[in-house]
């Protein structure tokens, strides 16, 4: 996943934006990234991402972990919602074929 990429699709927030957020404000726990745009709030399906980029923040670390591509990463969204995972609100960005 690049920095320009959306991490949170339901209130399109990038990983830029992520990252920048968490390196100026230091959030002291993962849940106060939800002030950066809302991200983490809606469908839920970009939390363990969230606590990813903190844990990775707080190690001084830098993707540590394999990410998916867009397209991987927007289709795990999709089944993650349609099996009653999360509720996307109004202005997401659409789930699979929507």
């Amino acid at each position: 996943m690049e920095l320009d990429d959306k991490v949170c699709l339901c209130f399109h927030v990038s990983k830029r934006k992520i990252v920048n957020f968490i390196r100026v404000h230091e959030p002291r726990v993962p849940s106060q990234i939800s002030e950066c745009g809302g991200a983490g709030t809606g469908c839920g399906w970009c939390v363990p991402f969230l606590k990813r980029y903190f844990r990775e923040y707080a190690r001084g670390e830098t993707a540590a972990e394999q990410e998916p591509d867009p397209a991987a990463y927007r289709a795990a969204r999709t089944n993650y919602v349609r099996a009653g995972k999360g509720t996307p609100p109004a202005g997401a960005e659409p789930v699979g074929d929507e």
